[in-house]
């Protein structure tokens, strides 16, 4: 039975780690030379190298990178794979500027191709087949383990969620997130330049240059056994030889066969020594590292290289001692700390096969938090202060209180005293601080060190706000006087309040106190120059502040109706403007001017004015009508005063067409504006040809707009067809009409006045009745002629437990609707369904109904029962 894991977060976990855990086994567990996925000793054919390169994109790129650090030009590795014998194109899509998007086959020679170029030596051909399954599981392997962090699995901590659990924590342990992000930048590489303190081994290829008497030279390939063999030189012992001693072994080898080779400028004969590729060596890396294992790193790597690869210290790992260990000597110790913050690499120690790179448990730690430039979680060494912590942080920050440091410290177990006295506070403040610089103030792990920031609030200003140019804060001085913060906040502008300058000001017990100055002139000169103090408000004021802003109104026949600012000078015309101009509608007999008279007799409101109005008035009809009057006299328009509300009127009865949609099965469907206030239903389905021969008249829908102010929607164009679909009901509302009745008398009352909007659908014939609601089939019925409600709800399957069979009601197919009523002792009175109808059902109202029906029968019941009691004591 398969396990739900998403259901169970704690066993997903569990299996994720153990899969991790399989899949991440180091290298070393295989046999040295043997290729995952072969037997010792087997070596894939060239198909099966294809099939590697198809399933292994990782190692492709490996490709691409060596041919890019070998040097080759393109041109180079096509003359030299011609010269083997390869097609000079076999490895086009390895080289540098190759589109790497486009998928290709690899060819079965490829590997072999790569060897003849020298390269990836036949060594480095195995190292690429293993490459980097540890590193794509361990992705892999730690995808599914964020997934799972998704769940909320807070209970288990483990190396591999360190970095997702620290985060959540706050503080990261500094450096620990370095070594996660692997690159194929520490790789093993096999060019590049070496110094002369480089130790030669098994594998090194060297190239040796002749010049002078004899010009030559040859690549020399280090053996297992050390040796390199020069052309009529013979075997050289090179192993564990540094370049700077190869050079002293060749000057004594060359001399003897070539009578130029001496030291010093005057030799005849000169030769150069390089190694032209490294090779790799095998280092153990174990201790609290992420994956401790065996790795295979050029001969020319360090400390670092091996760490990188192996993913670093995990979080009980130590990152300021290292330990390089070659067999039972203890050959160096690296603080990665030097690398991480200032970039020093100490390691200058030659690694060999088989060096042990070992992380110890780390030393204590500390946290640093506050206003520095790196807040993180520091490992420290016994020696180490204050002043080092504060300094891997990074320093202070700019706003940071350089003046106190607070520490809060767990005692050690023999400093604890009674009553729970386990921590305590330490604050610093030493003069060394106020400098920049923290003192050497000594430390214990576990520390937690905060640096604060400095006070919000600001300190040092006054306030100028009001009728100046730049309101605002300015910088407050000792001794600044009032006349200098208002030249600083630019000055008051033209329109300011002579006579009072209010500056609040805030004593010392947090009350307020009042003081008032003022201008003598609009220049900004005080009357009053007042000291100001620190974090006093200014306040200027402006004369328009103290003025009511006149206004003048417009509506009628505008665009834009409503009030207008108003202008000394403002005029008619003006003001038609500003509202957008006249609308269609406008009539330019006249417009009227209600403005506040000028005295105020009693009951006077306003008196009335009526001006002139003509076609210039009418801007948007082609720019201006002919003779409109030029800027800047139009005797035409009358000034206007403040208040004024003016009155553009519009034409008696005009207005636009009233559209009324009629569609269905009329011979000529479409819009129809109506040609009268008063035309009629009857009058519009005349005009639209009458009938057709399908149509339903008694099924006729008849939708008028709820609410006359409220917009139609957009409408479709109109079909080929000119079928025009009726608008929505939640715009319309349906009215019932008898449609037949009106066609054979048109005084009939249902004959109504159409209005603006109305709609008219006459369907086709439907002989089917719907039955919804509370019932136990809901559905379609077939029209039965003479049937009434009861019938049709039977045929639906009978009235639900929950139906209300007093409120079932019918909507007939001309839109009108009726209910059953029924009677105690008579029969009831049911409407009966037309073809197009519809039944509903409603449920009962919360259950009252039921609730009480079961009252009355529990009543007539025990009534029944005392009946029949009396009845038998009767009888007896």
């Amino acid at each position: 039975m398969p396990i739900n894991l998403t259901r169970r977060p704690r066993l997903a976990l569990g299996c994720a780690l153990v899969f991790a855990a399989l899949l991440t086994r180091p290298v070393s567990a295989q046999v040295p030379g043997q290729i995952p996925g072969f037997p010792p000793g087997v070596r894939p054919t060239p198909e099966q190298v294809r099939d590697i390169l198809q399933s292994r994109p990782e190692l492709v790129q490996q490709l691409r990178e060596r041919l890019q650090a070998s040097g080759l030009t393109p041109d180079q590795v096509h003359a030299r794979l011609r010269a083997e014998g390869y097609p000079e194109d076999l490895l086009d899509p390895y080289l540098p500027g190759a589109d790497t998007t486009r998928s290709f086959t690899p060819a079965p020679n490829t590997l072999d191709a790569v060897r003849s170029l020298g390269v990836v030596s036949t060594a480095g051909i195995d190292s690429l087949l293993r490459l980097d399954s540890t590193r794509v599981v361990s992705d892999s392997a730690r995808r599914v383990v964020d997934s799972i962090l998704a769940a909320r699995v807070d209970s288990l901590r483990l190396d591999s969620l360190s970095d997702t659990l620290a985060a959540r924590r706050g503080l990261k342990l500094f450096g620990y997130e370095v070594f996660r992000h692997y690159t194929t930048a520490f790789e093993p590489v096999q060019v590049g330049p070496v110094d002369e303190n480089y130790r030669l081994g098994p594998g090194d290829v060297l190239v040796l240059i002749v010049t002078g008497d004899v010009e030559r030279s040859e690549t020399l390939e280090v053996t297992r056994e050390g040796f390199v063999v020069i052309s009529q030189v013979g075997q050289v012992y090179v192993a564990n030889l540094t370049l700077k001693q190869l050079e002293d072994v060749l000057y004594t080898r060359l001399g003897r066969v070539y009578s130029g080779v001496r030291r010093g400028p005057n030799a005849r004969t000169k030769f150069y020594v390089t190694v032209s590729r490294l090779r790799n060596i095998e280092v153990y890396v174990t201790g609290d590292v992420l994956r401790a294992g065996a790795y295979q790193i050029s001969a020319s790597g360090t400390v670092l290289t091996a760490l990188y690869q192996a993913g670093g210290p995990t979080q009980a790992g130590s990152f300021r001692r290292i330990d390089v260990r070659r067999g039972p000597t203890l050959v160096d110790s690296v603080d990665i700390y030097d690398y991480l913050l200032r970039g020093i690499n100490h390691s200058d120690v030659r690694l060999q096969s088989g060096d042990v790179i070992f992380v110890p448990p780390r030393g204590g730690l500390v946290k640093v938090t506050g206003r520095v430039l790196r807040p993180a979680i520091y490992e420290i060494t016994p020696n180490e202060t204050l002043r080092d912590a504060i300094a891997a942080a990074g320093g202070y920050e700019p706003n940071a209180i350089q003046g106190r440091v607070q520490i809060h410290r767990v005692l050690p177990p023999a400093a604890r005293g009674p009553g729970g006295r386990d921590r305590v506070v330490i604050d610093v403040t030493d003069q060394q601080v106020a400098s920049g610089v923290a003192p050497a103030f000594p430390l214990v792990p576990g520390d937690s060190i905060t640096v604060f920031a400095a006070a919000a609030p600001l300190r040092d200003f006054v306030s100028v706000r009001g009728d100046v140019y730049v309101q605002g804060r300015v910088g407050y001085t000792e001794g600044m006087k009032l006349s200098e913060a208002i030249r600083l906040a630019g000055g008051p502008k033209p329109d300011v309040y002579l006579d009072r300058i209010l500056i609040s000001r805030i004593r010392s017990d947090s009350s307020k106190v009042q003081l008032r100055s003022g201008f003598t002139d609009s220049t900004g000169t005080i009357a009053d120059d007042i000291v100001l103090e620190r974090e006093d408000d200014i306040q200027v004021f402006s004369r328009a502040a103290f003025r009511t802003e006149p206004y003048v109104s417009v509506v009628g026949a505008v665009r834009r109706s409503g009030r207008v600012p108003y202008r000394e000078g403002m005029t008619l015309r003006d003001l038609v403007l500003i509202a957008g101009g006249l609308t269609e509608d406008a009539s330019l007999d006249h417009a009227e001017i209600a403005r506040l008279p000028t005295a105020r007799p009693t009951g006077a409101l306003a008196q009335t004015v009526r001006v002139p109005l003509d076609s210039s008035y009418l801007f948007g009809r082609g720019g201006g009508a002919p003779g409109a009057p030029a800027a800047g006299r139009d005797p035409a328009a009358p000034p206007l005063e403040p208040y004024d509300n003016v009155l553009i009127p519009r034409q008696p009865g005009w207005a636009l067409q009233r559209l009324v949609y009629v569609t269905g099965e009329v011979k000529y469907p479409g819009r129809y504006a109506l040609t009268s206030k008063t035309e009629r239903l009857a009058d519009v389905i005349a005009r639209a040809g009458g009938l057709t021969d399908e149509a339903y008249a008694g099924g006729v829908a008849f939708f008028r707009r709820a609410d006359p102010s409220f917009p139609a929607p957009p409408r479709a164009p109109v079909e080929a067809s000119e079928r025009v679909q009726p608008l929505p009901p939640g715009f319309k509302e349906r009215v019932g009409i008898d449609l037949p009745q009106v066609l054979k008398n048109a005084d009939d009352r249902d004959n109504l006045i159409l209005a603006a909007g109305d709609s008219i659908d006459v369907p086709e014939y439907d002989p089917i009745v719907t039955v919804a609601g509370a019932v136990n089939a809901p559905g379609p019925v077939a029209y039965a002629p003479g049937k009434n409600l009861d019938w049709y709800v039977d045929a639906a399957g009978g009235y639900a437990p929950t139906g209300d069979r007093d409120r079932v009601y019918v909507t007939q197919p001309d839109g009108k609707k009726g209910t059953v009523k029924r009677r105690f002792l008579l029969s009831d009175t049911q409407p009966k369904p037309g073809p197009g109808a519809s039944i509903y059902v409603p449920a009962k109202a919360g259950g009252s109904k039921s609730g009480n029906a079961a009252a009355v029968l529990g009543v007539v019941a025990s009534l029944i029962a005392s009946l029949t009691t009396i009845v038998v004591v009767l009888r007896r």
